[in-house]
Parts: structure tokens; sequence; C-alpha cells
């Protein structure tokens, strides 16, 4: 058999760890866990999570497969394709990660259980809804004690949406910079005066400020199941009545009403894709540049098709997330991504969350309407984007190219004397077929712009 590869996120956690065996992941428990382990299965926690699809499923496989001497368990979870973090999701999501903790914390003090911890990173987005992944976050329940994951949740989840609802600031670059939460002296000076009038923000942001680490004096307060549970009430709340402040919205987020070229020509690019993709056989696919996911939501008509949207406007990705929760389409899973500053390789030795390169690849890459973003507007010479897109996908692209002359590539250049050149027809097509082959090609009807259906050459 071979050699178990540790995941190299998997080491904070005294009580167990994730590790992989021929491409499949398993959690280790250790006897350490064991009692809690036992208390989980056997009070019903476990079932009723599952039932209400909040946890990840697994079952036990009867096997040291580490030959550790720390051995209690092995656990085969259900797998997972796509890992994502905190800092690639929108308001809604990291809104609903935050909401499942709550509704999962509840759920367990009714089972004399507790979560010991409250890290976005627990959650994984399956099926269009967060699923907590951390079989090993639960622990009996003492009710003298006071919640011990309470200042994570507020620094991991409650802070993030309070600046994006006071501030309509994107959070995910701040998160990015804070991994394990933003401190609440951070976050305090970042809002805007008129939170402390707001009793929720005065109470779990402000006055943790004024609360200096010492020795303690005397007995602690006592705490109780009650105070304990009118907490988590409280935060709940509080939560489910955030929303984005108004300057998350950008000029793209209305893209499809007001600022593309034309009805017709929608319309008529609709059209050459859905003939485009009729004869593909794809399981994957990755819209880069997918605004508010119209095209996504073509491509997930295929319903057994997994379909990745990313954009670099957070704006447009909440709104894809609020229409997959309302219209219910759980084969789109819409990441906050920037193409040009995509999620680097971050935590202990740059391993422990992995770059956005490093994890997506898919069957069926698309590209519409960005070629000339990242060229006029990004200064990315053409010939450095076959091979970048050649990386992402492993059998298809379909690519849109935008003429110097179309009004919106005009509108790049407008105020620049130089670009970088070439940047045409021919150039595109030269540069494009170093990696793939061209299939087929069609100008969308009423524009000199032209739609590409290209298949990866084989690396030679």
């Amino acid at each position: 058999m071979p050699e178990p590869l540790n995941h190299p996120a998997s080491y904070r956690d005294p009580s167990g760890f994730v590790f992989q065996v021929d491409g499949i992941y398993y959690r280790q428990v250790h006897r350490s866990y064991a009692e809690n382990y036992e208390t989980l299965m056997s009070s019903g926690l476990y079932d009723t999570l599952i039932k209400n699809k909040w946890l990840i499923e697994h079952r036990e496989v009867p096997e040291n497969l580490t030959a550790s001497a720390d051995w209690y368990k092995t656990l085969l979870p259900t797998q997972i394709h796509i890992f994502t973090y905190p800092y690639e999701w929108c308001f809604g999501q990291l809104q609903d990660a935050a909401l499942l903790t709550l509704k999962i914390l509840i759920q367990s003090v009714g089972r004399d259980m507790i979560l010991k911890d409250a890290s976005p990173f627990n959650i994984q987005f399956q099926q269009g809804a967060p699923l907590f992944i951390d079989t090993l976050s639960f622990e009996k329940y003492d009710a003298s004690l006071p919640w011990v994951a309470y200042r994570q949740f507020c620094e991991c989840f409650l802070f993030p949406l309070y600046l994006e609802h006071y501030c309509g600031v994107d959070t995910g670059k701040i998160l990015t910079a804070y991994p394990d939460g933003i401190p609440a002296d951070v976050t305090s000076r970042l809002l805007p005066r008129k939170s402390r009038l707001n009793p929720g923000a005065l109470m779990h942001v402000h006055l943790q400020t004024m609360i200096k680490p010492g020795p303690r004096m005397g007995k602690p307060p006592a705490f109780s199941r009650q105070k304990l549970m009118y907490l988590i009430q409280h935060l709940e709340r509080i939560v489910k009545k955030l929303k984005p402040g108004p300057a998350s919205r950008s000029v793209w987020s209305n893209y499809y009403e007001d600022t593309i070229l034309s009805r017709q020509y929608l319309d008529e690019k609709q059209r050459l894709f859905r003939d485009l993709i009729n004869g593909l056989h794809f399981l994957t696919a990755i819209d880069l540049g997918a605004n508010d996911g119209f095209f996504s939501q073509i491509l997930a008509e295929r319903t057994e098709a997994s379909i990745t949207a990313i954009d670099a406007d957070v704006a447009c990705i909440n709104r894809l997330y609020n229409t997959i929760r309302k219209k219910n389409i759980p084969n789109i899973l819409p990441l906050h991504i920037d193409v040009l500053h995509p999620s680097p390789a971050i935590g202990f030795r740059n391993k422990e969350r992995t770059s956005f390169n490093d994890r997506f690849r898919a069957e069926l890459v698309i590209a519409l309407a960005l070629i000339h973003h990242l060229v006029l507007g990004a200064n990315i010479p053409l010939d450095a984007l076959p091979p970048y897109f050649a990386i992402l996908s492993t059998d298809w692209l379909i690519i849109e190219f935008v003429p110097l002359e179309d009004e919106k590539a005009q509108e790049l250049i407008r105020n620049k004397d130089r670009w970088h050149i070439p940047y045409d027809v021919p150039s595109f097509e030269r540069y494009f077929g170093e990696c793939f082959s061209i299939e087929r090609k069609s100008k969308i009807p009423g524009t000199e712009r032209i739609l590409y259906l290209m298949k990866k050459q084989p690396v030679k």
C-alpha cells in the first residue's frame, strides 16, 4: 500500500488529521478524541446533521492505514473535489456559512455537545450550499463554561460581514491578509462611528477592544445553557439582517442590462454558444470572467456537469450566488477570484492553502468578452494567454475575440498612447494555435467579434 500523505492544512487539531492514500482522502481519529467521537455518533447529533445535509457524511474503515500508535478510528468521508477558501467567497456565501455554524451549534448544545472551533475553513460549498466538513470539531458540552470559539466566530465571520455591511468593502483581500480572522481592534478602527449606535456592533466589536487580556481576579462569572442559547440566537439575528453595503455594487453588476453592446448581440452570442457546446462532452467547466453567470447557467443545464464561475467583481458573484439559491441551481459554484490576482498559496510553508492555479482544472474553459480586458486593459501580452488557458483546460476552450475596432476595446485604450501589439485576429489565431487547434469559429452577427471553439493539443 502506498505511504499515507498527510494533508498540509490538517495539523492544528490534536484530535486527528486528514491524509490521502491513492488519491482518496481519509480522516484519522486519535485515541484522545475517542470519547467525544462516540458521543457524536451515539447521541443522534451526527444523524441529525447528516439528515439536514449540514455535515459531511462518512463511514468507518476498520484499518489503521497510518500504522499510528494514536489510532482510534479511520473515517472515509464523502470526497470533495473542489476546495475553496473564505477569501474567495462573496458576502452571501460567508453569511450562509456563518448561519450554518450557528445552526450546528444549536443542534450540538441540544445533544450536550458544542463546537470547539468556528473556522470558516471547516466549511465547503457543495451542491449550492455550505457543508460542515470537520467531524472532529465537536466536544462534550460543559454548561458552566462560555463558548470557547466565540471570539473566533466573531473574527472569521461576524467582523468581515460587518465591514461589508457598513463600509461596502470587499473583505476577500483583507481575509487573505488575516486568514485566521480580522482582529477586533482592526475591525473597530475600520467601522464608521455610526456603528457604535448599533447594539450588536457595540457589543461584539467595540466592547471587545476595551477588554484587555491579563490575570483575572476572583472567580470567573458563572455561565449557563440559557446564556449560551441567548448568545447564539443574538448572533443569528444579527447575521441574518446584514446586507452588503452599496459600495459593493459596481458597473459590471448590471452588465447584461446596461453595459453590453446590445440585446441582439447577447441573443446571437447565446445562440452560437449553445450550438458550440451542443456536441461537447464535459463534466467540469470553468467560466472565466463569468459576471453574473448568464453563460454559466446555460452550462448548468447539463445537470450532470459541475460549473465553477469566477469573476473579479464581488457584487457580480454575490448576485450569481443569490440567483442559484433562488432558482435552486446546485451545480454552479460562484467564486470571487481575479484572474490577474488569483488566490495565492499561503499558510505554513505556503502549502496549507494552495493557489487557485494549483486547485482548478476543467474539461471545458470558457472566456467570453474577457481577452480585450486582459490585453488592452491589464497590459498582458496576447502571446502570454494561451499557455495559461492550456493549464486550466484539459480538453476544450470556448473563447471570444474582441477586435481593436470594437467600441468596448476602444474604451479601454481611449486614454492610452500605447498597448501590446500585435492584437489582431491573425496573431490571436497564431498564438492560440500553439496550444489549441481551432475546431470552429463564427462571427457574432452585427459585430466583428468572433467566437471560437478550440481543442487542447497534446503536450509535446
